[in-house]
């Protein structure tokens, strides 16, 4: 099957499909993945055109990245770009896993939040060995923000910016990464970043998607000033958009309140009508955003790669679009599908 489009990464000479593969679900984040499921999954996604793969230390202490070095070394390392992430290092484990630990079955190890200029220099080269690999692509600031570190937030930001920011800067003027940037729960805190220094990209989980657009107010135009992209992780908002208004559903990894259960009802019908699943029209709406260059689902077997797939390429009348804006239920000025 042919590739699928690629599109720049900012201002940098990196390029990435517009569909990609993230890597938290191989990490074992909802129920295992052992080492047979991740290789035919990786292989799988190979065999259908996709050229970027995103993975991180967190996702299974370690064992996510194992997995994309042992499922991408058997490929020309020029063929794909690889992102993956810092901010935290990870320490071994001896005393027994927390049970509620949010990895099944992961490394024996334990992450420490550490955003320093050496400990991000450190990270990079830990990241090189699990993957065993010798170059990253794209290295990204992992999970900074009040979302993940409550009142720690302005230290922790302080450390990241003073230190690890210029570590990642070295790295890219050494040329041992292509590109820098942050991935995060949080627009807000690319906004913050902003402010202290160039980015050439953001992995924005869950805030912008079929559900929310709050992004375009501010975010997304000054992306658009500076010649930032944007990679859209979290397009189901951790699983609402994926499986619909349904009781017990997930929205920002939480139980899904009462307003937004009832405004995914109204999107959902608005799909329906047009004979539309509700994933795919979640999959296909944030690429339309001219800074945005990637949606990466996470996929933790070949039936879910293939039905991503499948819902990806689903055609979508321009009706649904304009119904859903109608509605109110959209943004007047979110770019859709032409």
């Amino acid at each position: 099957m042919s590739e699928f489009e690629s599109r720049p990464v900012g201002r940098t000479k990196l390029k990435v499909s517009i569909f990609g593969q993230g890597g938290a679900p191989l990490g074992g984040n909802l129920s295992p993945v052992g080492p047979a499921q991740a290789e035919e999954t990786l292989d799988f996604a190979w065999a259908n055109g996709i050229r970027f793969y995103d993975t991180a230390p967190f996702y299974g202490y370690g064992l996510s990245e194992h997995y994309f070095g042992n499922g991408l070394r058997k490929h020309k390392r020029d063929d794909y770009v690889l992102s993956t992430k810092v901010g935290r290092l990870l320490k071994p484990r001896f005393k027994p896993q927390a049970p509620n630990d949010p990895w099944k079955d992961p490394l024996p190890f334990e992450p420490v939040f550490d955003y320093g200029y050496d400990a991000v220099m450190r990270s990079f080269e830990d990241s090189l060995q699990r993957l065993g690999l010798n170059r990253i692509d794209i290295l990204l600031i992992h999970d900074i923000g009040a979302t993940t570190h409550f009142e720690k937030h302005a230290p922790m930001m302080k450390s990241a910016m003073e230190g690890g920011f210029k570590a990642l800067q070295k790295l890219r003027q050494d040329g041992l990464i292509g590109a820098l940037g942050m991935g995060v729960n949080e627009w807000e805190v690319c906004m913050e970043a902003m402010g202290h220094g160039d980015f050439d990209v953001f992995l924005l989980a869950g805030r912008y998607t079929l559900l929310e657009q709050e992004a375009l107010t501010t975010f997304l135009p000054e992306c658009r000033k500076r010649g930032t992209t944007i990679i859209i992780g979290g397009p189901f908002n951790s699983g609402i958009l994926a499986v619909g208004a349904k009781p017990g559903t997930t929205y920002n990894y939480e139980p899904a309140p009462k307003e937004i259960l009832e405004k995914v009802a109204k999107i959902e019908k608005v799909c329906a009508d047009h004979k539309v699943a509700l994933p795919a029209a979640a999959l296909q709406f944030p690429l339309t955003h001219s800074s945005v260059c990637s949606v990466i689902p996470g996929s933790r077997s070949v039936a879910e790669l293939k039905r991503n797939l499948d819902l990806f390429r689903t055609p979508i009348p321009k009706a649904l679009w304009s119904d859903l804006k109608s509605a109110g239920l959209m943004r007047a000025d979110a770019p859709t599908p032409q």
